[in-house]
């Protein structure tokens, strides 16, 4: 079919759809000349009007030309006084652009995609907020937009937003960002479907690319999305002073509307599951549990390099010294809470009340920067290396350890390897020559060792097919119900 549908339809559908984008930028061009925030605060002109159905109609045509011959759409859109925000899950494809150029709601985006070709131009004409990777500031200012437009009282166009920040493959609604329920004003949710016989909708970080996601859909003849809006939500005195809380909740409105589970994982879980450093965490790694307590803790993405170099720069003065809850809550400079006993008990090794807080340093250093083995390892030495600036293999173990969040591991293999002139110790120059020469040191040296054992190092567990890790299954679900796994039993 895909061959057959390849050298027939799909040149066609492809040709359509995109003579209807270019047919839409023309009017998407000129109602956008000219136009200030005073203007959208104004009821619609009698052109504008005009302007939405016929870019509402090109719009239409062109996912008709990709299949989506009709779209069931359930339940009553909220008008903007009743709802101005509409919060869409799950996120899964760039399809899901479908219900955008239904509504023509405002959509958050990169700063980028308005200089993106013809699309760019029919992104700015429904007024997006857009974000900006270049300004450090300005996540806090996209709040403070959202905010502004969500209080407005109906005067600005709503807000569609994505909350779960990432593509995911269906399977279960992941953390909701709380960017939507800032503001504490009632939201729409609105819960996505595509019920059809063959996934070639779903993109994510593992699977087919873009390209091939547009190839596989178009070959099919039919391809089938549901729309459903759900009632709104109208937010408690409680969540509007929580948004956390809010956010959980719209979740799990959403979650049983769609039949599926929740996890508590959130996309930056995925990418530090999935990241593709010389050393892949296993699936039974307690790094996951670590960085949902750093960030339950209060440390900012955007601050933790600095922070790990503020930590790192205490551990080495304090060497092999082992601290207790109460020492380690001063060295954190937070309270002690029942989050920072949690993080306490994952590296008490022996249960005695006392940690290396060169263990906490490493594991800091995994979840800052997951893809670079090389930097988290240089740091790990200048932590453990004795005066002649060299490790024991006992130390190569604890740390390779600690930086892949496991109970045991074998490194004998690895370290005689790195070893060359048998003197029982190595420099990171060693390490580092040898890691240069064997890039795959890992799945030579210690998956390698570990196939079969009770460690779970098998590199063929990490992942499941298209973009969700084992760990984010809603299978694991039950799991976080059991106690936390200790690096170190």
């Amino acid at each position: 079919q895909i061959a057959f549908m390849t050298l027939t339809l799909f040149p066609i559908r492809l040709f359509f759809a995109a003579f209807m984008m270019l047919l839409a930028w023309p009017f998407a061009f000129i109602a956008s000349m000219g136009s200030d925030e005073q203007e959208l605060e104004k009821p619609l002109s009698w052109w504008r009007k005009i302007v939405d159905l016929l870019l509402k109609a090109i719009m239409r045509m062109m996912w008709l030309a990709g299949g989506f011959h009709w779209i069931n759409v359930k339940g009553r859109r909220a008008l903007p006084a009743e709802a101005a925000i509409l919060t869409v899950a799950p996120h899964s494809s760039y399809f899901d652009a479908i219900p955008v150029t239904m509504t023509f709601a405002s959509i958050v985006m990169k700063a980028e995609s308005k200089d993106i070709p013809v699309w760019g131009t029919l992104i700015k004409y429904i007024r997006p907020v857009f974000v900006s990777r270049a300004d450090q500031d300005s996540r806090r200012k996209t709040v403070e937009e959202i905010k502004r437009r969500a209080q407005s009282g109906g005067k600005w166009p709503q807000i569609m937003i994505f909350p779960e920040g990432t593509c995911t493959n269906r399977s279960c609604l992941i953390t909701f960002k709380p960017g939507a329920f800032i503001p504490g004003v009632p939201v729409q949710p609105v819960v996505l479907r595509y019920p059809n016989k063959l996934d070639t909708i779903t993109w994510t970080w593992q699977g087919p690319g873009a390209f091939e996601i547009l190839w596989l859909t178009l070959c099919q003849f039919h391809n089938s999305v549901e729309i459903e809006f759900l009632p709104v939500y109208i937010p408690s005195e409680e969540e509007r002073k929580n948004p956390v809380l809010y956010a959980n909740n719209v979740r799990r409105v959403m979650a049983e509307a769609l039949g599926v589970s929740v996890t508590d994982y959130t996309f930056e879980d995925c990418q530090l599951a999935l990241a593709e450093g010389q050393l892949r965490l296993p699936s039974d790694t307690c790094l996951l549990e670590f960085a949902k307590l750093v960030r339950s803790l209060g440390l900012k993405p955007e601050k933790l390099e600095d922070d790990l170099d503020k930590y790192a720069a205490s551990a080495m003065k304090m060497k092999k010294e082992k601290v207790d809850l109460k020492e380690f809550s001063a060295y954190l400079e937070f309270p002690v809470s029942q989050t920072l006993e949690s993080m306490f008990a994952l590296f008490d090794e022996n249960e005695d009340g006392v940690i290396d807080i060169r263990e906490f340093v490493i594991a800091l250093s995994v979840v800052c920067k997951p893809s670079k083995t090389l930097e988290t390892i240089q740091l790990a030495f200048q932590l453990y290396q004795s005066e002649g600036g060299t490790v024991t293999e006992e130390d190569l173990a604890c740390i390779l350890k600690t930086a892949m969040g496991v109970s045991q591991i074998d490194v004998t293999h690895l370290f005689r390897a790195v070893d060359e002139e048998e003197k029982g110790k190595i420099t990171y120059d060693d390490f580092y020559t040898f890691a240069v020469l064997h890039p795959h040191f890992a799945e030579d040296y210690l998956y390698a060792d570990q196939m079969g054992a009770e460690s779970g190092l098998e590199t063929s567990s990490l992942s499941a097919p298209n973009g969700i890790c084992t760990d984010f299954s809603p299978d694991n679900n039950g799991d976080r119900r059991k106690p936390l796994q200790k690096k170190l039993n």
